[in-house]
């Protein structure tokens, strides 16, 4: 069947509908961002003139850092935007692109919460074979694994939307383009193609979910073995990592887990794994773990110590 196509922009419906709660959004959303892009860019300075990337656990943080600000970054500002504009549109291509964007970086971060996940059960279960197991070498593999899923992932997900005609309307009722709802403006039958997608991202979603679910029971179990000192560090740093998990998955899931169906609270559910998530991250990962609250106290006194001489 050829496809024909006369859509060549969308209308996103946003937020609200009202002016007054769009502008308090306004403001609210763009000091989230604004926490987003400095929370995440200090860790990334703070692994890299601390000398952290030594370790896999802070190698790893760095990049989830990287991914949080791309990943917020292909929504929050075109979101932002359009909270004062009138009307909201995005071209065709732009579309695309975004709901590539969305879903590339988002299962990249998806990846690398469960090889942060593997990290930690390897120090904790196996610490004499910790830096053996997790060389240099092993920790890029496995970094290029994240990108490469993601990266198929998300091909898998405009291929499927790409190959598909718009004939009008074209509203969409969402704050971005997302699967679910684009799909809902195709002229055509779409079941076979929103099976597929929801298996696609299910799959991932709730797999990735149960991986990390039992390897962080596995790393609490353990930790009965350890010393108390032992088990106060390990519960600190697998504390942060558990909230970031429940934070992320748990509306990712409620989004992508159930049939191709559109819901009025899918947008407030989108906003925690889109721009709430990446903007937690670097409160939870630094005001729970020490080193990194030390690395940036010694960043801090060293740009102290440049500015009281003139550097």
């Amino acid at each position: 069947m050829e496809k024909i196509s006369n859509v060549t922009e969308f209308v996103f419906l946003g937020l609200s509908q009202n002016i007054e709660v769009e502008e308090v959004c306004f403001v609210v959303f763009s000091f989230f961002y604004m926490v987003i892009l400095l929370g995440n860019l200090l860790i990334i300075l703070t692994v890299c003139v601390g000398n952290l990337f030594k370790s896999p656990m802070y190698f790893f943080l760095n990049y989830l850092s990287f991914v949080d600000i791309c990943y917020s970054s292909v929504t929050a500002p075109k979101m932002i935007v359009d909270l004062l504009a009138k009307r909201k549109t995005i071209s065709y291509v732009g579309c695309m692109l975004q709901l590539f964007g969305v879903h590339f970086f988002g299962c990249t971060e998806i990846f690398i919460l469960t090889v942060m996940a593997y990290d930690r059960y390897v120090a904790i279960c196996k610490p004499l074979w910790y830096m053996t197991i997790m060389d240099r070498d092993r920790c890029n593999k496995m970094l290029l694994g994240t990108w490469i899923g993601g990266f198929l992932h998300s091909i898998i997900q405009v291929a499927l939307v790409i190959q598909l005609p718009f004939c009008g309307p074209n509203e969409i009722d969402h704050y971005f383009c997302d699967v679910h709802p684009v799909l809902k403006l195709a002229c055509t039958d779409t079941y076979v193609v929103g099976g597929v997608v929801t298996a696609n991202s299910g799959t991932i979603a709730l797999g990735s979910f149960v991986i990390l679910l039992i390897s962080y029971t596995i790393i609490l179990v353990s930790l009965r073995k350890q010393s108390a000192e032992g088990r106060r560090k390990a519960l600190s740093t697998c504390g942060s990592h558990i909230a970031v998990v429940i934070i992320f998955f748990g509306p990712c899931t409620f989004m992508y887990m159930r049939p191709d169906t559109t819901l009025s609270e899918d947008k407030m559910v989108a906003v925690f794994y889109t721009i709430i998530t990446p903007m937690l991250n670097p409160l939870i990962y630094t005001l729970r773990n020490a080193e990194v609250k030390n690395a940036i106290k010694k960043l801090w006194r060293r740009r102290v110590f440049w500015e009281a001489n003139g550097k």
